[in-house]
């Protein structure tokens, strides 16, 4: 993904089979989400680089992606890291070709990438929001994760005011590594996820777990080394992989969205045995079948 330095904002051609307004759809699925601010068709953010707060805004227009550095803050170092960030966060570099060829002879997945073309795999870039959120929405309602990653990070994370609006960064590991486990518990965590949650701080802030590290991995080790992890189980392995570390056949095969998404197609609720024979002609892209199925129950 090649994006041109314009100064104070940056610029690149939309790769083919992106649609801006699907992942706006996305971004927008919960009034409850604290992490960006979708206006219109921009979408607005702020992040920490080292000593910086930097707030940038997203759009697109006539086929191409603008990053607009807002707060003054725009060094190569920043522009560089802004440009990998939404281009990870975007999934922009996918070649999804190869996806739109299996998917339109699939029964299951046909009709959906027709209606939802362009839709990419929005992730989480940063590994610690993306353990916290996979933990948080263990066993519970989006809704219910939704309230308490805001309270999480009201609570640990920091704000930059700009304009009449506030926006949050989530908080880094070492911020909430010594933390008492009962101020974590008062948000509504249960004990067990404030446990595995200031687990995986302290080891994040201690370099014993780290994004680096674990990238170069396969996807068998990494998911290998994801499960050793004290409250990692299956799904949240699987989520973790697909969100924050891009592997296109990551696929949380026990997510109840899934189930759901194919039992409107079959008129019943498939077995995990079943979805995975059905998941069969999905492989090496279980995770966009994932979110194109999971797109089919926003309407």
């Amino acid at each position: 993904m090649q994006w041109e330095d314009k100064q104070t904002y940056l610029e690149a051609g939309s790769p083919s089979h992106f649609r801006f307004d699907e992942t706006l759809v996305f971004l927008k699925r919960s009034d409850q989400e604290i992490l960006h601010l979708v206006k219109g068709r921009t979408v607005f953010k702020a992040l920490r680089l080292e000593d910086e707060v930097v707030l940038f805004s997203i759009t697109e227009e006539d086929g191409k992606l603008y990053i607009q550095f807002l707060n003054g803050k725009f060094n190569k170092a920043i522009k560089d890291f802004v440009a990998d960030y939404v281009t990870k966060w975007f999934d922009l570099e996918r070649d999804v070709e190869p996806f739109y060829q299996l998917a339109q002879q699939d029964p299951y997945l046909k009709d959906l990438v027709k209606t939802y073309s362009g839709l990419r795999v929005v992730g989480i870039p940063d590994l610690f929001e993306a353990f916290v959120w996979a933990i948080a929405g263990q066993q519970i309602n989006l809704t219910f994760a939704y309230t308490l990653k805001r309270r999480f990070v009201q609570r640990f994370g920091e704000k930059l005011d700009w304009e009449g609006e506030t926006y949050w960064i989530f908080p880094q590991p070492a911020v909430i590594a010594d933390v008492n486990i009962e101020i974590v518990r008062d948000l509504q965590f249960s004990s067990r996820k404030a446990e595995y949650v200031l687990d995986i701080a302290k080891k994040m802030r201690d370099g014993t777990l780290s994004l680096q590290e674990l990238e170069e991995k396969s996807y068998p080790e990494l998911k290998k080394a994801l499960l050793s992890i004290r409250g990692i189980g299956a799904w949240t392995a699987d989520y973790v992989l697909m969100k924050c570390f891009q592997m296109p056949n990551a696929f949380p095969i026990a997510d109840a969205g899934i189930h759901q998404a194919l039992k409107q197609q079959l008129s019943w609720k498939p077995t995990v045995e079943e979805i995975a024979n059905i998941a069969k002609n999905w492989a090496g892209w279980e995770a966009y079948a994932t979110i194109f199925l999971w797109r089919s129950l926003y309407e």
